[in-house]
């Protein structure tokens, strides 16, 4: 069943509540990244010009304690949304009570409140990460519509999302709408060829994932850390490589139920410890004894580029070796690169340390999307329902 979007709310002299994903990376006070706020925008933006008064609202890191609030207040993701909305936004620093009930029923079409961290309601009880029904309640009290445009926290069952939108009219902003598109898109309907990417360390991580997909995809390419999990599954020597001995057996159950769906790694970029200024080598197969595998090599990159010639849908989590190490981000990269020149095909990255390596290397542009949310895409990608999601009025 489809769900309603933000287009599908009447906004015009509505109080609009709007759950935004401003968690963001700050420093000494600062923020040092504001692209979830800029990733706001269009649907804030939209509220504004129908009319709506935008009570906008997020948490900010994890807050266990009265001393956590000090350096996690959202004052200074307010000031910052002001100035790119190029308007006053008004900040309450409450996440209840009369000041911040008066400062919203004085709200005029076209303007912007934002109130302060959700998670500060869980300094007493976890009162919004274990969605309390009164927290919801209250908030949705404050608003006539709900529009949730946080991808990132659309796996848990919080009360500024599923708590909300279970009393009050709510739709999906433009950011949950993309997400809903592509990441839905691709594992319910792709266009085949439909090939995924996975990598990072952990087979562990993975395990829904890779099972999701390996019934859904045309081809599963495994890089990253947890190759070699799946080396010693298949008897490969793997020297002192990063190795998760409780899921060999399962690695070759996998590997058995994929037939030559499954593609691993032919190279791999060895070195003698976990550092960045120790020599490196290329070794083809089994890793020497005394060495670890850090990256794919070259002739991984040649195979799975030919695995990906032709693909119209390609989904990709996980970097392929230790990108944030110059000596070990060249698969990465070179993945990032063979995606990139592909002809007519839909490109996503499922957020995490993929999307940060596909930023950091100057590839943001080239992909058709790039997930805003890290555990949420893992979880949509394993098939999962999402609270979040599941919470937002059908159409």
């Amino acid at each position: 069943m489809p769900k309603k979007t933000v287009k599908d709310l009447e906004l015009k002299g509505k109080k609009v509540l709007v759950r935004a994903d401003f968690n963001v990376p700050m420093k000494d006070g600062k923020i040092s990244n504001d692209n979830r706020i800029q990733a706001a925008l269009p649907t804030i933006k939209y509220v504004l010009e129908q009319g709506g008064k935008a009570i906008v609202f997020s948490h900010l890191g994890r807050v266990k304690t009265e001393e956590d609030k000090a350096g996690l207040s959202l004052a200074p993701v307010a000031e910052r949304l002001g100035e790119l909305l190029n308007k006053n936004v008004k900040f309450v620093a409450q996440t209840r009570g009369e000041e911040l009930e008066s400062a919203v029923d004085g709200l005029s079409e076209g303007e912007v409140l934002m109130f302060e961290n959700t998670r500060f309601e869980d300094v007493d009880g976890k009162k919004e990460s274990k969605n309390d029904p009164e927290l919801g309640k209250y908030w949705a009290s404050l608003g006539d519509v709900f529009v949730n445009d946080a991808f990132g926290t659309a796996h848990r069952a919080h009360a500024s999302n599923v708590g909300i939108a279970s009393n009050v009219e709510s739709a999906a902003g433009f950011l949950v709408e993309k997400e809903i598109n592509f990441i839905g898109g691709a594992v319910d309907e792709p266009k085949r060829p439909f090939v995924a990417i996975l990598g990072g360390a952990k087979v562990s991580d993975k395990i829904g994932v890779i099972e999701n997909l390996l019934s859904k995809a045309d081809k599963v390419l495994i890089g990253g850390g947890m190759t070699y999990t799946f080396y010693k599954a298949l008897g490969k020597g793997i020297g002192s490589s990063l190795l998760e001995e409780d899921k060999v057996s399962l690695a070759k159950e996998l590997i058995e139920k994929a037939g030559d769906k499954l593609v691993l790694p032919v190279d791999s970029v060895v070195a003698s410890e976990f550092s960045n200024d120790v020599e490196t080598e290329v070794v083809e197969g089994d890793v020497p004894e005394g060495k670890m595998g850090l990256d794919v090599g070259p002739k991984t990159v040649e195979l799975f580029a030919k695995e990906l010639e032709g693909a119209k849908t390609v989904v990709w989590n996980g970097p392929m070796g230790v990108f944030e190490m110059s000596n070990f981000a060249k698969g990465t990269s070179d993945i990032c690169e063979v995606l990139a020149k592909l002809d007519d095909a839909t490109t996503i990255i499922g957020g995490g340390d993929s999307a940060t390596a596909a930023q950091q290397l100057g590839f943001e542009d080239d992909f058709s999307h790039i997930s805003t949310g890290g555990g949420a895409s893992l979880e949509y990608l394993e098939g999962k329902e999402l609270p979040g999601i599941a919470a937002i009025s059908d159409k």
